[in-house]
């Protein structure tokens, strides 16, 4: 380890390096020459902006800063009324404009101000376009307890239908039967239980 390189230095609690600091930027008030030490927002239209004063101009600009400079009072009233609920769409209670049958799609309101959605986020959940709604699923019936049984006797999935029941049974049939197995009749149990979930399943009237 190097203990004279400058990285190690810098993680001293007291750094014994004597770089010299970065001057602090000057004050953009046209003439002045103070430092610029304290921010001040631009305005509107250019959020996340700010103007360098020094302490005397700062308190001068927020004496007459407006951030409605320019708004008339209808735009002055729009703008806090969406701010009341972070300037997101909202309809009345009971009413959704995106499953109102035969309702035309109102053009949303031009404002002067906009989000970013590099990853599309906000797209995939419907936000600024109409939401495509996928179909519902269709509801399975609900299946009893001894048909469930019977069913992971057969090793089958609860949505099986009657064919893949019955295919299902010809195979484990042929399978564990003592002719398939050279007269071994040590498979007889297996092949019981498959004989009494197949004719559980009939009767229950899923094969």
């Amino acid at each position: 380890m190097d203990l004279n390189s400058r990285l190690f230095d810098r993680i001293r609690i007291k750094p014994t390096c004597d770089e010299p600091k970065a001057a602090a930027p000057g004050c953009e008030t046209p003439g002045c020459t103070n430092q610029g030490l304290y921010r001040a927002p631009k305005g509107r239209k250019a959020e996340g902006q700010y103007w360098r004063f020094c302490m005397d101009h700062v308190r001068a600009y927020n004496a007459t800063y407006n951030y409605f400079d320019g708004m008339n009072d209808a735009a002055v009233q729009a703008y806090q009324k969406d701010a009341v609920i972070g300037h997101r769409p909202t309809w009345a209670m009971g009413v959704n404009p995106a499953t109102r049958a035969g309702a035309a799609r109102k053009p949303e309101p031009t404002r002067d101000w906009a989000y970013v959605d590099p990853l599309g986020i906000l797209r995939a959940e419907g936000v600024g376009e109409t939401a495509r709604r996928a179909a519902p699923e269709p509801m399975r019936p609900r299946r009893s307890a001894k048909v469930l049984r019977a069913l992971d006797v057969l090793g089958l999935e609860d949505g099986a239908d009657s064919a893949a029941i019955k295919a299902q049974y010809k195979v484990l049939v042929k399978r564990f039967h003592p002719d398939a197995n050279g007269g071994d009749r040590s498979f007889e149990e297996r092949l019981r239980d498959i004989i009494r979930a197949h004719d559980t399943l009939r009767a229950a009237g899923m094969c």
